[in-house]
């Protein structure tokens, strides 16, 4: 049975807006480790690297893209394909059995595409033993060092098939992000990188991964959980009712929503101002995005073909965007509100862009595009 909230009379979309910068550790956060954090998230998508380390450092205490990267280049924190599917960060602890759980639906999306692109399961094999062997030859390799031997081996790089094939061996478990060279990103073999396996029993990992999203994004609906995991819906449902007890729910226009059992009643924000990264989970996580952005402002935030720019929230609405150009010693950050703005929210935004300057270590130039 799921608790039943008593604390409002009448439910009201700006509190899930607010609830979930709450949840979502925006508003404030309990985390000042990365690694923990990505693990209460359950996962971060990141297929924008630069972004998703803002998108941590946004939620942590006291942090630097240094002391995240060096999370990720250790090894404790992996970026992979998981879920969707995109690139996703993900805890070492969780890859195997999230893995487990979540690529066999990402593989069964995805098999018309790599029929017409003609990747049958000899070719994939093979692949897989090209760039496993790649790997071991040379340590870490760059997606070039990897693309250039899998053309060696007769793969073509038309239509994206090396992305394919690379995506392939993540979700089999044979590779995932390996140590940076510079500026560019690495593959290495996963049993290196994260030698300990942990794997749970399919009713586990789908309870386990249901609480990690329903405590960290909450309040979220099936809906927005199916979207964010890529579940068949009847196991996203089974494991909704496995921490039933965990949950308590309430319905809003004709939908049912579940929030976590910590949070007794709503929180309210006021004058909380965010800049928020490109493909943050407080927008992308959920199906339905219009407690957070009205259907007006969707297109400015959203291009047509899935691209979520960086976007500005107030009070957890959606009120603007912006940019930023890193350069040698400056970041150039140029902020663009839908509407007017009182000052106030002026103040606030330069105040942010100034914590994003501090926090990779850049001067920030900040330029107001809408006077």
């Amino acid at each position: 049975m799921f608790g039943k909230l008593t604390s409002f009379k009448t439910m009201q979309p700006k509190y899930i807006a607010t609830t979930r910068l709450h949840s979502q550790q925006i508003a404030q956060t309990a985390y000042s480790n990365p690694v923990e954090l990505v693990k209460w998230m359950g996962a971060l998508q990141a297929q924008d690297f630069a972004m998703v380390q803002w998108a941590l450092g946004l939620r942590l205490k006291d942090s630097t893209h240094h002391s995240i990267n060096d999370a990720i280049d250790s090894g404790e924190i992996i970026r992979t394909h998981a879920m969707r599917p995109t690139w996703h960060l993900i805890a070492a602890d969780d890859i195997y059995w999230m893995l487990e759980l979540t690529a066999p639906q990402i593989k069964s999306s995805s098999k018309s595409r790599h029929k017409w692109l003609g990747l049958t399961e000899k070719l994939i094999a093979i692949s897989h033993s090209v760039i496993t062997n790649t790997i071991m030859r040379n340590g870490n390799s760059t997606r070039e060092e990897i693309a250039n031997e899998l053309s060696k081996a007769g793969f073509e790089k038309t239509d994206n098939r090396h992305a394919h094939l690379l995506m392939l061996a993540e979700l089999d478990g044979l590779i995932c992000s390996g140590q940076a060279i510079g500026k560019k990103q690495t593959f290495a073999l996963l049993e290196e990188r994260v030698p300990n396996k942990i794997i749970l029993s399919k009713e586990e990992a789908l309870a386990t991964l249901a609480g990690r999203y329903f405590a960290s994004h909450c309040p979220a609906t099936l809906q927005d959980f199916v979207w964010w995991s890529g579940l068949y819906v009847k196991d996203a449902r089974k494991a909704i009712e496995s921490i039933s007890k965990d949950l308590i729910d309430f319905t809003l226009d004709s939908e049912t929503y579940y929030v976590h059992h910590s949070f007794k009643e709503m929180p309210v924000a006021e004058k909380d101002l965010q800049l928020l990264p490109a493909f943050d989970e407080y927008i992308i996580s959920y199906k339905d995005r219009s407690a957070s952005i009205t259907s007006e402002n969707h297109s400015k935030a959203v291009s047509n073909n899935g691209i979520f720019w960086p976007i500005i929230i107030l009070n957890g609405q959606v009120i603007g965007t912006w940019k930023r150009a890193v350069q040698k010693e400056n970041v150039n950050i140029e902020i663009s509100f839908f509407t007017d703005q009182p000052a106030y929210v002026k103040k606030a935004a330069e105040s942010k862009a100034k914590s994003f300057g501090a926090f990779l270590g850049k001067k920030p130039v900040i330029t107001f595009l809408n006077k």
